[in-house]
């Protein structure tokens, strides 16, 4: 699969129609309290960089970095959709996510998900890239609903 990862702007439907399902899903799966996913206006703040994952024409990914300070950032929004799960979306745009935090020179990239069984895909995902447990970072705090995880990238 030849994917094509670029900087997003949001506007297209289709990134939307993503970021909902994002939303709806932690949604059923956490607390209201306990979810930290990024509505679209958030996702526009100058500190985060969003991208898209495309296949040809076809929407197959998202993800973001969001700037916590001049050393260390946070993984937010990774989704792909359902019927693309398992199939390298996820890991393209974590490694691109990785592979931009070092070019800006940031020591950590953090992120928080959650402790119910839809997360363990995505925890999996995120340890076999390198990602240890941690305690809370930024504006978090102890949530049993979340597992805080960060990756060294000296």
């Amino acid at each position: 699969m030849a994917l094509r990862i670029e900087i997003d702007d949001l506007s297209r439907p289709a990134v939307q129609a993503l970021l909902q399902e994002h939303l709806a899903d932690m949604h059923a799966q956490s607390p209201p309290e306990s979810v930290h996913a990024l509505d679209l206006d958030r996702l526009r703040h100058p500190d985060i960089t969003f991208w898209s994952v495309w296949d040809g024409d076809e929407l197959v990914g998202c993800g973001a970095v969001k700037r916590l300070d001049a050393t260390h950032g946070e993984l937010k929004s990774m989704r792909t959709p359902r019927a693309r799960r398992r199939r390298g979306a996820g890991r393209a745009i974590l490694a691109h996510a990785i592979a931009e935090a070092r070019a800006r020179g940031w020591t950590r990239l953090s992120l928080e998900t959650g402790t119910q069984p839809g997360f363990v895909p995505a925890r999996t995902l995120y340890a076999q890239a390198g990602f240890v447990e941690c305690g809370p970072f930024g504006d978090y705090r102890e949530d049993p609903h979340s597992v805080f995880m960060t990756l060294a990238l000296g």
